[in-house]
């Protein structure tokens, strides 16, 4: 359901927001000044519209150098953005907490993909010790002293780098109202056997330390109650009511999916920017387009996508010529080794069915290897088939993005296994993500699918996108928080041991 827009409230009071990446970045341009641009990826572009719809302050790592100088006093924060604190950690404890403990363990654990080989028991237990439980500290730390000011309503964590903080931070200030969105799967309770129990129970009782845990589907909710189910045996788990009564309080667990700006695509696609690169990235009139547009990571299955696509061409000599794949691949995590590997593998496959298919008049998949969202969202805007086919996904927001600016009547072919399909199924042809052969079956029938059904399929999508869109996600976190910290006269939070406490 559409709440109603509210403008901010008059209280002074903010909501401290804490993710591993902020909303901006900060850089010097030519003249030497320190400038903020967007962070990368969809949960930057999340903070950003909430910021414009409720006053936070954000607590995130330094990712640039300019970040580091500021974390580290250099710079006064006054100088770059107030809104924007850091939290500065040792390279090596980063590393072990970023590089290995959540992108290597938690990620490829919760899309239920199989681990690096070398990352062994002890190295994991390094990692979650020495990296992933020593940031979270440093974190806590820093968000009990931004308490201490007295400027915050509630504290808002994002997604799977902070599963431990809460607890630190409950066990100092108890009456802290905390929430937290996981943006990533929650996987079945028994994949989590495959991590070491003591740590399984420490990430849930971080977890169950806030008052409100919010995933992005269902099936999310499901799986997480019986992970704690599995693993605390002192854990009172209501499945009808999504409850966890565990260490005396009272955690609700839910649902909402994140979403898209329709406002803010609209005005990407005006831009001049995008009509360059939209005339630069048509085909021949006569050519249909399959688009994908993907951060290059294992776990969104480009490789498969691949293989799906030349099967196609070997299977539909017909359709040679008359069809390309333009994919545009972001790179991502290119510090770590498995993500390195992933992305020579997927150069590298899409250069052989260039060799194998392809001649001096056409290139069946053309490649882009960049970041540059403008470029993709007129990339989507072309699609005939729009493939995202991800292992796991926790939503997949290109699932969205790319029907509310396609101008093509474009097929979604969508993994069942994405977040995005609980919404969006209605409209789209769902794959087994591992079924390459299944793949190519809903490709061909994407292509071929009459005209009239391509229009009815695209418009129930838009609908379902506009039923509960970026904006909308977040007013539906917000009235959660709303609820459970009313504003005294005195313009506090009460006290909220009441809505608490078991």
């Amino acid at each position: 359901m559409t709440l109603a827009t509210k403008e901010p409230t008059a209280h002074k009071l903010r909501l401290l927001t804490v993710s591993n990446r902020g909303p901006k970045e900060f850089h010097r341009d030519e003249k030497g000044d320190v400038t903020a641009v967007p962070g990368q990826g969809g949960l930057s572009t999340a903070l950003s519209v909430a910021a414009s719809l409720y006053p936070a302050t954000w607590l995130s790592s330094p990712l640039t150098a300019i970040d580091r100088e500021i974390a580290d006093g250099t710079i006064a924060p006054a100088c770059a953005d107030g809104a924007s604190h850091f939290v500065s950690t040792g390279p090596r404890a980063y590393e072990l907490y970023y590089g290995c403990f959540a992108n290597e363990v938690l990620w490829f654990l919760q899309h239920g993909m199989a681990w690096p080989e070398e990352l062994t028991a002890e190295k994991r237990r390094e990692a979650w010790t020495e990296g992933y439980a020593a940031v979270n500290s440093a974190f806590a730390a820093k968000i009990v002293e931004e308490l201490d000011t007295g400027a915050y309503r509630a504290v808002m964590f994002h997604d799977y780098h902070f599963y431990w903080a809460p607890l630190l931070v409950r066990r100092q200030r108890p009456d802290v109202f905390m929430q937290h969105f996981v943006h990533i799967p929650w996987p079945e309770a028994g994949e989590w056997d495959r991590l070491e129990p003591d740590i399984v129970v420490s990430i849930c009782e971080g977890l169950l330390a806030n008052d409100s845990l919010v995933f992005q589907t269902p099936a999310s909710v499901r799986t997480f109650l019986a992970t704690c189910e599995r693993f605390l045996t002192d854990a009172e788990v209501d499945l009808d009511s999504g409850t966890v009564v565990h260490g005396g309080r009272r955690t609700r667990v839910w649902a909402n999916g994140i979403s898209v700006d329709p406002a803010e695509l609209s005005e990407a696609a005006a831009s001049q920017e995008f009509s360059r690169y939209r005339f630069m990235l048509r085909g021949e009139p006569h050519q249909r387009a399959i688009v994908r547009v993907d951060r290059l990571d294992p776990t969104k299955n480009v490789l498969a996508g691949f293989q799906a696509y030349a099967y196609l061409l070997e299977q539909h000599p017909e359709l040679h010529e008359k069809v390309y794949f333009l994919s545009l691949l972001v790179p991502t995590k290119s510090d770590i080794e498995i993500y390195r590997r992933h992305q020579d593998e997927a150069r590298a496959l899409a250069e052989s069915i260039n060799q194998r298919f392809g001649n001096r008049h056409w290139k069946p998949i053309q490649l882009y290897f960049e970041h540059n969202r403008v470029q993709a969202l007129a990339a989507m805007s072309l699609y005939d088939v729009l493939l995202v086919n991800p292992v796991a996904d926790g939503m997949n927001l290109v699932a969205k993005e790319g029907p509310m600016l396609n101008s093509h009547d474009g097929v979604l072919v969508l993994s069942r296994t994405a977040g995005a399909h609980t919404e969006l199924g209605c409209g789209t042809i769902s794959i087994d993500p591992h079924d390459v052969a299944g793949t190519t079956a809903a490709l061909y029938e994407a292509l071929m699918m009459p005209p009239a059904e391509r229009r009815d399929r695209a418009a129930r999508i838009r609908d379902k996108v506009r039923s509960h869109d970026l904006r909308d996600w977040f007013r539906t976190l917000l009235s959660d928080i709303e609820a459970h910290t009313p504003i005294t006269d005195a313009g506090e939070p009460s006290q909220l041991a009441e809505t608490s406490a078991a």
